[in-house]
């Protein structure tokens, strides 16, 4: 299998892991910060980088859904297009959120093909296990964004059968909007299957930023349908951040609550991660930010360089930044659950005037 290009290509050292005196283990990655048009203004290891989006297109993925009026025709509402937008935790609020998309195109949960996993909410895994109760599809953390793309398919009258498939009209709308948003012509897109069974793309880093940018700010050439669908999708997440994560413990539902209603955040998985930043006195014309860990961490590198580099980017700061705090830094402890050292940010971002 042929490899279009590689993470490990001049990453930069983002996070030290640190016992005692020493530096014990290092997470390295890629940053790129990017403004209109597609300006990047700060960056640390390679922004070409090309890796998979994961999860962190679930936004995109929800446009032709809007675009296309599938929204509108089986009266989806904000709640529900946060949820199709998820990576959610699988608690009674998103499962009920689900269901009831599922209700209004018609179809059962059996029709959903992201397969089950445990929940992400620590709770809910908790009280599956006490009852004795295996996962339900509803639980997964994609099955909004699967509803929708059962939603599309139908619309489309395509097979929902095989909504799951590239070749599917669906699958083939939602590459379109990945293309456009990234400026990556079709034919480059590389592509494979995701966790949850549906196509997955990848692009450089520099790219991610750039979708996240043409997401809060789209440009001018872009159609007035897309606008619009840009605008639900950003006040959806916004509006309902718990729908987005969970209700607790979630970095992108406490990034999307510190923001105060100035930014969308999205994680992929494979330590990835994406933001939009709407237009502010801070970055008076939008900014998109994206990166990528080099090893994949998702729990001790990913949110401390992204609570660092918001810091450094003034995207949060005071209290905002202290609400976000208990995400940015991780106690290395014994086994008595003394501190024993410490997980901590070690990177200062290359800014471009």
């Amino acid at each position: 299998m042929k490899v279009a290009q590689s993470i490990t290509q001049n990453p930069e050292p983002l996070v030290d892991v640190i016992r005692g005196s020493l530096t014990e283990s290092r997470h390295r990655g890629h940053i790129a910060a990017v403004e209109p048009p597609a300006n990047i203004v700060a960056h640390l290891g390679n922004p070409a980088v090309v890796t998979y989006l994961r999860s962190s297109a679930k936004p995109h993925q929800t446009i032709p859904l809007i675009v296309s009026g599938a929204a509108d025709r089986f009266g989806f509402t904000p709640a529900e297009i946060a949820l199709a937008c998820a990576s959610h935790s699988g608690e009674e609020i998103h499962v009920e959120i689900v269901k009831s998309m599922l209700q209004k195109i018609g179809l059962p949960p059996s029709t959903l093909k992201c397969g089950t996993h445990e929940p992400f909410s620590p709770e809910v895994s908790r009280k599956l296990l006490e009852s004795g109760k295996e996962p339900d599809v509803l639980q997964n953390n994609c099955s909004g964004k699967h509803a929708g793309m059962l939603a599309l398919a139908l619309h489309l009258g395509a097979p929902t059968e095989t909504y799951d498939r590239p070749e599917n009209p669906a699958q083939l709308a939602i590459a379109g909007t990945v293309s456009a948003f990234s400026d990556t012509p079709l034919e480059e897109l590389t592509t494979a299957i995701d966790g949850c069974g549906v196509p997955v793309f990848a692009v450089p880093v520099k790219a991610m930023a750039l979708m996240y940018l043409r997401l809060v700010a789209p440009p001018s050439d872009f159609d007035e349908p897309t606008h619009k669908a840009c605008e639900r999708v950003v006040a959806a997440m916004i509006r309902y951040p718990e729908l987005i994560g969970g209700t607790t413990g979630r970095l992108d539902t406490e990034i999307i609550r510190a923001g105060k209603e100035r930014l969308v955040s999205k994680v992929g998985a494979e330590g990835v991660y994406t933001l939009g930043v709407l237009p502010c006195d801070e970055w008076p014309r939008g900014l998109g930010l994206a990166l990528k860990i080099e090893d994949g961490d998702d729990h001790r590198a990913r949110p401390t360089v992204v609570i660092e580099a918001l810091r450094q980017l003034d995207i949060l700061k005071d209290k905002a930044l202290e609400a976000v705090a208990p995400y940015s830094f991780f106690h290395v402890r014994n086994h008595r659950r003394e501190p024993v050292g410490e997980v901590r940010a070690a990177f200062e971002l290359k800014r471009i005037d």
